[in-house]
């Protein structure tokens, strides 16, 4: 029997949907009204009752990008991982669901590591961070491991000085959390100075992976003030070792922002961004945003 999510934030009435913009930087995106290349939709969904789509993460391969994102299933109210490729980062086709469990699913964390592709999503409900592996990429994943016992939301991995570390937002406390290993599967112990954040909603909980431009590594975070999804933050990790860390906010943040216009595809809130490096002054970089749609009730 399928088991309904924690609840996280927002309500069902947020209809999330994905955007994909090109930009000169990862920090300075235009999200007006005409500025992005695609969008991808809750009606793009084929295989499932949509009510909205979001989380996305890209990667790309043998010349072709391939886009994760967490589709709620209406009929359910679980979170599925769905899959949508593109050629050009322009036009995107959807492709099926490629993950769902008994519980709620989300934030499909997609990386490639020693040639083998990897997955780690929010699984709150099974009380652990939980490692995927790609049997037959990018259409069939098997459970590996927990990487860490406990309920954390937007689990987010990064390599640093031949360490792996991982960000988590601890649902039930409000905190930003670190941990680290020498090796992917762990075993993943917590920084000294972690909770490194305390219930803040403005700066405590993840947006998408750590960017690494020009060797500055880049937080991103949720901004959840005055509401859930508000904005997207970002820092510089200017300080990163087993002892210590320090972060300073860039001038650039927020880098995403709801729309001021009302009735549109982001006013009612943005919370995700995945940028990708294509030449030095390139990037494909998608986001997310929600719209109410109480307002089409009434």
């Amino acid at each position: 029997m399928r088991t309904k999510p924690t609840v996280l934030e927002g309500t069902m009435e947020d209809i999330w949907s994905i955007r994909i913009y090109r930009g000169e930087s990862p920090l300075k995106i235009d999200t007006s009204k005409n500025a992005f290349v695609a969008s991808i939709t809750k009606d793009d969904v084929t295989d499932i009752p949509a009510s909205f789509v979001a989380d996305p993460f890209m990667i790309h391969f043998e010349e072709k990008w391939y886009l994760f994102m967490e589709i709620m299933n209406a009929e359910t109210e679980i979170g599925e991982i769905g899959l949508v490729t593109s050629v050009d980062g322009t036009k995107w086709e959807y492709q099926q669901v490629v993950l769902k469990e008994d519980y709620h699913l989300s934030y499909p964390f997609i990386f490639r590591h020693n040639e083998v592709f990897y997955m780690i999503q929010e699984t709150l409900n099974a009380n652990a961070i939980r490692l995927y592996k790609a049997r037959n990429f990018p259409y069939d994943w098997e459970y590996q491991t927990d990487l860490i016992k406990g309920k954390y939301a937007d689990p987010t991995l990064f390599q640093h000085d031949d360490k792996w570390w991982m960000f988590t937002y601890s649902f039930e406390l409000g905190n930003l959390n670190l941990f680290s290993s020498n090796d992917l599967i762990g075993p993943y112990t917590e920084h000294h100075k972690s909770p490194l954040i305390i219930k803040n909603k403005r700066t405590t909980r993840p947006a998408g992976k750590v960017i690494n431009d020009n060797d500055r590594l880049i937080r991103l975070c949720q901004d959840g003030y005055p509401k859930y999804g508000s904005s997207v933050r970002a820092f510089e990790i200017t300080k990163l070792t087993q002892s210590d860390y320090r972060e300073v906010e860039l001038s650039e943040s927020p880098v995403l922002q709801k729309s001021e216009e009302k009735n549109q595809w982001n006013s009612n809130g943005m919370h995700h961004l995945d940028s990708h490096k294509i030449t030095s002054n390139k990037w494909l970089v998608c986001v997310d945003g929600c719209y109410s749609d109480i307002l089409n009730r009434i």
